[in-house]
């Protein structure tokens, strides 16, 4: 297997690199389209109890949808292709992201908003200097979550035509050929871990500089 392996990358080498391309493409799409939804939803459920009682209920439905049985659902109606990918991975997204922003904002205490205040800062100033900051490791945990269910479920996406390092699994499992299986499955599992090592790395660096700001 090592040998068709190396095989593989010496003579078809474009093409998955192409398939690498299509899938990073297909997660930030659907990661970027996730949080213009989720944060300003997500805020709004910090400040109104009945947005995040559904906010959460709403999640916890989404939760419970299986990808893949969303993707053939969508076909009918949009057919096939990167819109319904997008869609069925926006749904696997929004959980994470909504209980944590919703979590990060509720986290911050009421003593920072009052001295906020007593220093003269308007709502828009503790929104941006003090609550953003405050709720930042959430939020981010939020991302890394959603992001590593992008990855992960995005190899689904190659079922209707939306391309990705799905491709190569099923291509593999087509012709009974382990080698494009272990490639795609191994090149998917690395994107997933360095986006869950680089989100740690961030949300630490985040974390340690309120410490500091805190001790000063």
């Amino acid at each position: 297997m090592l040998h068709q392996i190396i095989n593989y990358f010496a003579t078809d080498s474009n093409q998955y690199w192409q398939c690498v391309g299509q899938h990073l493409f297909l997660s930030a799409i659907t990661l970027a389209i996730s949080l213009v939804i989720a944060l300003p939803l997500g805020y709004l459920g910090s400040r109104i109890k009945p947005v995040a009682t559904f906010c959460t209920v709403f999640a916890q439905v989404l939760r419970i949808i299986p990808s893949l049985a969303l993707l053939f659902i969508l076909i009918p109606f949009i057919g096939t292709g990167m819109l319904p990918a997008v869609i069925a991975l926006v749904v696997l997204a929004l959980p994470p992201l909504l209980i944590n922003t919703i979590l990060g904002f509720n986290e911050v205490s009421p003593m920072y908003k009052e001295v906020g205040l007593a220093l003269g800062m308007n709502q828009r100033q503790l929104r941006r200097q003090i609550e953003i900051p405050l709720a930042m490791p959430y939020i981010l945990n939020g991302i890394k979550l959603a992001l590593v269910e992008i990855i992960a479920s995005a190899t689904l996406a190659t079922y209707i035509g939306a391309g990705g390092l799905g491709t190569l699994i099923f291509t593999g499992l087509g012709l009974y050929d382990m080698s494009y299986v272990v490639i795609g499955g191994v090149s998917v599992a690395v994107l997933s871990l360095l986006a869950m090592l680089s989100f740690d790395f961030l949300i630490k660096k985040v974390q340690k500089n309120e410490q500091t700001s805190d001790s000063i």
